[in-house]
């Protein structure tokens, strides 16, 4: 039976028929469409076929979609606010006779509408097929709809799985490079193996510089027969960028990573002939080798303290006299051979308290330059080297002022000893040597107990009451005479005669006019009443001003 308000009539039913198979057709291809625009296009070219309708708008959950069609003004309520209606609803609009809203919804979905125009209303048959276009355009949508969310599922999927993928593959290779360094710790591979280790993980050259710039270690193709380095105003300010970056830099074709400890720069590591940026992959590999690297020269500072406290005990035993057998023992932990001969080398420098780990830092590269010997230990005042090598002393000497850059320091030598038993006298010895160098007032210079000649004599007369005798026999009446008037007749003699009689060489070494030496000389003559030109008086007033200087350097008066 023909649907309600149908004409009656075999061919009536055949057009209708042919209408809904029309319907039937462009059913099939509202639901093959991928996107609501080409649904729109089909439902608006559609509704002109049918009747002398016309298409005047379509909402689309709740919005007007854009149809390419002439459109009228509504001049009724808003669609929005109209309740959906299985059989429409009517709506108006200027200037359109009749105008009806198809509801394209479908259950408990967004609000959609076809909006229908016509100069009369259509026949009950038109009305009928619109509403089944409608509902065939609300399916069709439905049907995009879902294939949308379907497509936007799939989506995420697979953006989701790709990035499982890219989160295993970064796992695994954190897993592959905590690995390899974790190795090169454990196998105590040190600087060569870290560098190895990074140069293998990212296929880039690798360097490890200690602070100051100097190459270390190095891994890869391509090693520089000499190794660039900074200077020293670029260093400091690629080391301040590195620091306050806290973490890897890149600086030219360099990737350059810093290692702290105590946030003070240690060592860095370096990635050499970078191309282009770094994957993440190879700089979490540069990240954690720094911290390997930071590992192990924390490891190297511990270890070096260690020993350096361990060289600096034994010296101090050794020149205190402690048991033999103890000494031995804490040399042979150390593997250093005490059978052989030493000296005990005395430097002071005229350095704060504070400075002296400087200083001590100092004396030790200049020891090693000169090959004087490894032992030493660091006190307030000096620092104790004990010399296994019977070194040029003047080249420790200009080694030492290189070090210290115009810094005043004196250098004794201790006399040679063939056992560690000596070793307490070869420290007295080298005590003397710096007494001396001090009452000679000598600056930067090395004395040597070995060289001073009759003043090891004086300096080992057991009977010091008979050396204060014959200085007082000789120059008592000089002393007097300086300590009444604040004069120096006693230093300006004793230079006098340590100068051969020159009088500008005395002036020289006392940095006055030669005119001030003749008049003090006259003076000397007067007091007294030696004839300076006799040889005996010269000699026995230089050994008398040599056992004065013995005394001042001993402690006396």
């Amino acid at each position: 039976m023909p649907p309600r308000g149908w004409p009656g009539g075999d061919d009536s039913v055949r057009e209708q028929l042919s209408a809904l198979r029309s319907l039937l057709v462009l059913s099939m291809l509202l639901t093959r469409q991928q996107d609501e625009a080409g649904i729109v296009h089909l439902v608006a070219n559609a509704v002109e076929s049918i009747g002398q309708c016309r298409t005047e708008r379509i909402m689309i959950d709740g919005r007007w979609a854009e149809v390419r069609l002439p459109q009228h003004e509504p001049s009724g309520p808003a669609l929005s606010d109209l309740l959906p209606a299985r059989s429409g609803t009517r709506f108006e609009l200027t200037g359109v006779p009749w105008s009806w809203a198809y509801s394209m919804s479908t259950a408990g979905g967004p609000s959609s509408y076809l909006v229908v125009g016509a100069d009369r209303e259509p026949a009950g048959s038109d009305r009928f097929l619109l509403e089944v276009l409608a509902q065939q355009a609300g399916v069709a949508l439905a049907n995009t709809r879902l294939h949308a969310r379907q497509r936007e599922q799939n989506a995420r999927e697979r953006e989701q799985a790709e990035r499982l993928q890219l989160i295993n593959t970064a796992l695994q290779r954190t897993i592959e490079i905590h690995d390899r360094l974790t190795q090169v710790a454990l196998k105590g591979e040190g600087q060569e193996g870290i560098a190895r280790a990074v140069y293998e993980l990212t296929g880039r050259p690798a360097a490890i510089e200690d602070r100051f710039g100097n190459l270390r270690a190095w891994a890869g193709p391509g090693r520089p027969d000499q190794y660039p380095k900074d200077a020293p105003k670029d260093r400091e300010s690629t080391l301040r960028r590195a620091v306050a970056a806290g973490g890897p830099i890149t600086d030219g074709k360099r990737m350059f990573s810093l290692a702290l400890l105590g946030g003070t720069p240690v060592g860095a590591l370096v990635l050499h002939h970078l191309p282009g940026p770094v994957p993440e992959a190879d700089r979490l590999a540069i990240e954690h080798a720094t911290t390997v690297l930071t590992a192990e020269l924390a490891r190297l500072q511990t270890l070096a303290a260690a020993q350096t406290r361990l060289r600096s005990d034994l010296v101090i035993e050794l020149i205190d006299g402690a048991e033999g057998s103890r000494a031995f023992n804490h040399a042979q932990a150390l593997g250093y051979d005490l059978g052989r001969p030493h000296r005990v080398v005395l430097i002071e420098g005229r350095r704060d308290r504070q400075d002296m780990g400087i200083f001590a830092q100092a004396v030790r590269r200049a020891a090693a330059n000169a090959k004087v010997g490894s032992l030493q230990a660091a006190r307030l005042q000096d620092v104790v080297v004990l010399a296994d090598q019977e070194a040029p002393w003047d080249r420790f000497r200009e080694a030492l002022a290189a070090e210290l850059r115009g810094t005043d320091f004196r250098i004794g030598v201790g006399s040679r000893s063939s056992t560690p038993d000596g070793l307490p006298r070869s420290y007295r010895d080298a005590q003397l040597a710096l007494r001396m160098q001090k009452a000679v007032s000598v600056r930067e210079h090395v004395t040597v107990f070995d060289d001073l000649g009759v003043y090891q004599i004086l300096a080992t007369v057991q009977n010091s009451a008979s050396m204060e005798h014959y200085v007082t026999e000789w120059l008592g009446s000089l002393l007097d005479y300086d300590a009444a008037h604040g004069s120096q007749l006693v230093v300006t003699l004793t230079e006098y005669l340590e100068c051969g009689g020159s009088h500008s060489a005395t002036a020289t070494a006392l940095s006055v006019h030669p005119s001030t030496v003749k008049y003090r000389l006259r003076r000397i003559r007067e007091v007294s009443g030696y004839d300076l030109s006799l040889p005996d008086t010269r000699f026995n007033l230089q050994l008398a001003a040599r056992a004065w200087r013995i005394t001042r350097a001993l402690g006396g008066s």
